[in-house]
Formats: C-alpha cells, structure tokens, sequence
C-alpha cells in the first residue's frame, strides 16, 4: 500500500500486512465506506470515543507534515513472539504476527544509525521538533513501541515485572532483527529510557552508545526512602490512589471514559505544558494535540505495563540502580534542570558502572526537554556522540547553558 506524504515528498510504503488495511486513507471513497461501516454502525461524530486506528496514522502524517527531512513510514513486522520465549505478545487464541510502526529519515550514506524510543503515554511523533536537526548527523529511525502510537495493540497478557520487560524489550529485539540493523545509538525517554537500559544489558553488542533522556527506573522506593509518600500513604487520598495504581487504573481509562470530551482535556494540557516560552507554536500545538489524543484513547495495550514496572510513586520494582555494575554500553544521561525525574540516580549510578558515563543538564527544560529546548537537547546529543560522528571530537561542543556534571 502506497500513500503521497506531501508535496515534493517520497511516497511511503507499509508492509503488507491485514491489519494496515484499516490505515489505508486513500482507498476510493465507496470502498472506505463499506470498510467502516462493518467497523461501526456509528458514524464517527456520534461515537463516545472520537477515535480509531485510521485517525493515528492520520493524526501522525499531519504531524510530521512539519518535518522538512524525507521519511519512509512502515509496519515492521515482528512475527507471532520471540523464538523459544513463553511471553507472546499476542492475544492467547490467535497467531496473527504483529508489527512495529516505524518511521526512518533520509540520511547521508555513512551516517551512525540512532534509534529513539519514546515513553510511557507517548509515541514516536513526541520528537517531531527533533528529526531535522538530528537526521543530519544521524540515520534517524523512530518506533512506536509495541501496544502504543500506530504499532500492534494485542492484549496485554503479562502477569510479572519479568514478562511485562520481555513484551518490550523482546518485541525491541525481533524489530532489530526485521530491520537487519547491527550497532547503532540507542536513545529512550522516560519509560522508553528504562527499556532502552534493559535492551542493552541483555543485548550489549547491538548498543554503540545508550542516550538515557529523564530516564525513569533507577531507584526502588527502599532506596528513595521518600517520607512524603510515607505520610501521603496513611491519609484516605494516598491509599485511595495506591488502590487505584495496584488495580492498573491508567489515566488513559479517564479519557476514554470522558469520551467525546476527551479532546479538550487533552487540548488544556498540551497549552499548559507546552505554550509558555520558547516551546510550540500554535499549528505545532494544535497538531500535538490531536496526535496525543489519538494514540491514547486508542485500545489499552501497552499502557497496561505500568503496575508491574513501577511501584506507586514511580518507584522502580526492578531498580536499574541494581545492575550499574553489569553495564556494557557508553552511557549518557540528559536531564532537563526542571526534570521532574530526578538526576540523583544516574549519579549514584555511575559511582558502579565500569563504562564511560556522563551526565548532561540541559537549561530551560523540564522532563520533555527535547521539545521544551530542542536546540540544548540537540547540543547535548552530538556531543554524547562526538566520537561517533567526527575523528576530531572536539568539533562538538555543548551550546550555552548547556553543561557536563
């Protein structure tokens, strides 16, 4: 299936899989008719949730329409589960392969390969501010991961921490293998940086370098040893919340229960967050916030993950802070000097880890730095990989504010 991106745009290709049937927006207006008629007898205006898979991808071109660099879009396919493994990332009764969306720019013949992981409520598009300034430098490749943005949604069927980082960090690797990919950057935000530092513990000789964004998961709650959440704990509202957590209450449950007034939420918190400064403009905002809407009140997959990796509080139940002394892969962490996640914990890392490791504050950014100061993230990247990109490291250098602890 052949779609145009754009004026003067390459013609991206997905892989022919059934399930891209239904992200088809350019089949003849009789055929898409009959198509959705037997999804929904509903048009979608009167739906509760104004969304389904065609929005996504639709919701996705608009938004990297703002992108100046050439992409190709595709569904990677990455089979029924990993070979040998017990931990299938499809629904139980069915054998259908699954696939992961994936979006690669054009890039110079010889340029290092970075792949970014998003994170949790999150999908690939969160970098758009970031891929032309990045494919310059790098063959950039972005992916939706498994159960989230325009990849698979299977039933989330994962009963332990051990499982639910299988369901990723397996699905990450048989998506390597499909793409044929050898040694590249491996970059991850947030709930994607905790993936991406498992990733590379059980699968070291595929990492050249780990680019670690406010990444989550480095302390316990044993080793946080947090006296407010303690206290907040013993009163009605924190054991209701812990409750509600321990149950796998997401937030993406309240916006598909607001249903068509889902939008506006999602409309008040993208202004909030990101309309102050030097953040987005008003198109950038408004094209964010009907790609989050999209890609959250779609079908609960992934989002399941968060009571079996995290604790309440955000507290990692398998703390990476454990496994510093197994690292293999150059480290570089970036935090945003307002990043709600705290940098304390790459610190007390590298204290144990046996590789090249450093820390880098980006100002004017909170826990999105890559889209509250795309140019620091930027500066801080290249120079995570000077030795990558340049025989003279000294060619890169962190902009203004920019610093190394």
């Amino acid at each position: 299936m052949r779609y145009t991106r754009h004026l003067n745009r390459p013609i991206s290709t997905f892989t022919t899989n059934t399930m891209a049937e239904e992200f088809n927006s350019s089949a003849a207006a009789a055929t898409t008719a009959t198509s959705r008629s037997k999804k929904s007898l509903w048009p979608s205006v009167l739906r509760w949730i104004p969304s389904s898979t065609d929005h996504i991808i639709n919701a996705e071109k608009r938004l990297l329409s703002i992108v100046k660099t050439p992409y190709t879009q595709e569904h990677v396919n990455i089979g029924t589960g990993p070979p040998g493994s017990k931990v299938r990332w499809f629904r139980s009764a069915s054998n259908e392969p699954r696939y992961i969306n994936t979006v690669t720019f054009e890039s110079n013949k010889d340029s290092p390969t970075l792949v970014m992981v998003h994170g949790y409520a999150a999908a690939q598009g969160f970098f758009f501010r970031n891929f032309d300034a990045l494919a310059k430098h790098f063959r950039v490749i972005a992916i939706d991961q498994l159960g989230w943005g325009g990849s698979s949604r299977p039933d989330f069927t994962c009963k332990s921490t051990e499982e639910t980082e299988a369901w990723f960090v397996d699905s990450l690797e048989e998506w390597r293998k499909a793409k044929n990919l050898d040694k590249f950057v491996l970059l991850g935000h947030s709930f994607g940086g905790y993936i991406a530092a498992k990733y590379a513990l059980k699968h070291p000789e595929h990492v050249e370098h780990l680019i670690l964004v406010g990444s989550a998961g480095f302390t316990s709650e044993t080793d946080h040893k947090s006296e407010w959440l303690t206290k907040f704990r013993a009163t009605w509202k924190g054991a209701v919340m812990n409750h509600l957590w321990e149950s796998n209450f997401t937030p993406m449950k309240v916006l598909r229960g607001l249903g068509p007034w889902g939008p506006n939420l999602v409309r008040k918190y993208t202004s909030a967050r990101f309309g102050e400064g030097d953040m987005l403009n008003e198109e950038e905002a408004k094209l964010l916030t009907d790609y989050i809407y999209h890609t959250l009140a779609a079908k609960a997959s992934g989002e399941l993950c968060l009571k079996y990796i995290f604790s309440f509080g955000a507290f990692a139940r398998s703390p990476l802070l454990q496994r510093a002394s197994e690292w293999k892969v150059p480290t570089t962490f970036i935090y945003g000097f307002q990043d709600w996640m705290n940098y304390q914990g790459a610190v007390d890392a590298r204290k144990n880890m046996p590789v090249p490791c450093e820390i880098i504050r980006v100002p004017k950014a909170g826990h999105f730095v890559f889209l509250d100061n795309a140019n620091g993230f930027h500066s801080a990247v290249l120079y995570a990989c000077r030795r990558s990109l340049s025989s003279d490291p000294n060619s890169y250098s962190l902009s203004e504010g920019v610093i190394s602890i």
